[in-house]
């Protein structure tokens, strides 16, 4: 019989440890999520009553999407649309859910959103489709590793057979891009993830392709799974020429009469407002971002859906353009090199964000595999295209502040 006071005050003094409580609940998973927070309760003399209240399963996320579970956090998530998008995965109207505490976001979005399907939606396209890993080995010499690199770029499919396929029937090595300095050799390998966002399968990938590098060259230290040319959760240029993860492009044209009448300002004026601020403001910033605000609708997304919410970094990365074409309408872009997402896998399984991923039909894996991610990836740059239509469009009406003071504040 657990005495829950007990535990309670033995998680207090320190004689159990956090991490540790499942062991004296039995294996109870929602017990022991309670008896840590009322243990954090008791000893900091607060209430964590709302942070108590939730729908998750603790059974089904602990031990695979989170640790020493004291309850949730819970962001106020609304939707935008419908959104039309013309992608070669993504076909159709899309309402987009969004987790934000910021006021005026999900209202901005939706405004792009209506004045891009009135003008016949939104283009998408995939360019690049690619997770990767770069190890680090040391080598004798730089020669020696320029010999190790090409035997590694020679032997592609060999090591997929006799390291990848070991360990996952989903991933497939498609290439590797070495980098040398010194006497260090970077290994970024390129592999192919399905519908997973794919950093656990090319990790483990990884490590198998490590042993049979260091088989055939005993010379040759391998020193870190990760040598950071990946390049994860970090700003980067590496991953902003090269891409990683899904590298997307949505784009439109939007008739003059719908700007001017949705919008609220002119062609002319959003195209200036992005050339001087996305384009000039971020290079004088030394920006990875020439754009007005990716990372915002990047990251209501992700935390709806369960993507990895460090990788909203590498998602903010992009380029805005906007011109006005011969017929005097609106051409405007994004360039998403670096969106990093999955449907299947890591928090995609907890319930809530998976609920969120169905709403976009994109939940679960796809047929064949690979579908529903690009679909995926291609619905959210179109909504990341609404977000910054209206957005410049805002600034260059003089609307931005009189927005956030009514909705924001």
């Amino acid at each position: 019989m657990v005495d829950f006071d007990e535990l309670v005050e033995k998680v207090i003094t320190g004689e159990i440890k956090l991490h540790q409580v499942e062991r004296y609940t039995n294996g109870d998973k929602r017990l022991a999520t309670e008896i840590r927070r009322r243990a954090l309760e008791k000893k900091f003399g607060v209430s964590l009553e709302n942070i108590g209240h939730y729908s998750i399963d603790p059974e089904r996320v602990i031990g695979k999407n989170i640790e020493n579970m004291i309850g949730v956090v819970q962001i106020p998530m609304g939707v935008a649309g419908p959104l039309k998008i013309n992608g070669e995965y993504a076909k159709g109207e899309f309402y987009i859910p969004l987790a934000t505490t910021e006021g005026a976001l999900v209202a901005s979005v939706n405004r792009g959103c209506s004045a891009l399907t009135a003008a016949g939606g939104v283009k998408t396209t995939i360019i690049d489709d690619k997770m990767t890993r770069a190890p680090l080995l040391k080598c004798p010499d730089a020669r020696r590793a320029r010999e190790v690199a090409e035997w590694v770029k020679a032997n592609i499919e060999y090591l997929q057979e006799k390291a990848v396929s070991k360990v996952t029937r989903h991933g497939k090595l498609r290439d590797v891009k070495p980098h040398i300095v010194g006497n260090n050799l970077y290994l970024r390998f390129e592999f192919e993830t399905g519908d997973a966002m794919g950093m656990n399968m090319v990790t483990i990938s990884s490590e198998e392709i490590m042993k049979v590098i260091e088989e055939e060259f005993p010379d040759v230290k391998y020193l870190a799974l990760s040598g950071n040319l990946c390049v994860d959760k970090k700003p980067n240029a590496m991953n902003f020429i090269n891409g990683r993860g899904k590298t997307v492009i949505a784009e439109a044209i939007i008739p003059r009469e719908i700007v001017e009448k949705k919008l609220k300002t002119t062609p002319e004026l959003i195209a200036e407002v992005n050339y001087r601020k996305n384009l000039v403001g971020s290079a004088q910033a030394g920006s990875y971002g020439f754009n007005a605000h990716f990372a915002n609708i990047v990251g209501a997304i992700f935390l709806a859906t369960g993507q990895d919410e460090a990788q909203i970094t590498e998602g903010s990365h992009g380029i805005t353009l906007a011109e006005v074409t011969p017929e005097g309408d609106l051409y405007i872009s994004v360039t998403m090199p670096s969106l990093e997402i999955g449907t299947v896998g890591g928090g995609t399984r907890v319930p809530t964000q998976r609920e969120a991923l169905s709403i976009m039909g994109v939940a679960g894996g796809g047929e064949p595999p690979g579908t529903n991610a690009r679909k995926f990836a291609e619905i959210i740059a179109g909504a990341v295209l609404a977000g910054e239509l209206s957005l410049l469009a805002a600034i260059a009406a003089k609307h931005l502040a009189k927005a956030h003071a009514e909705l924001g504040r």
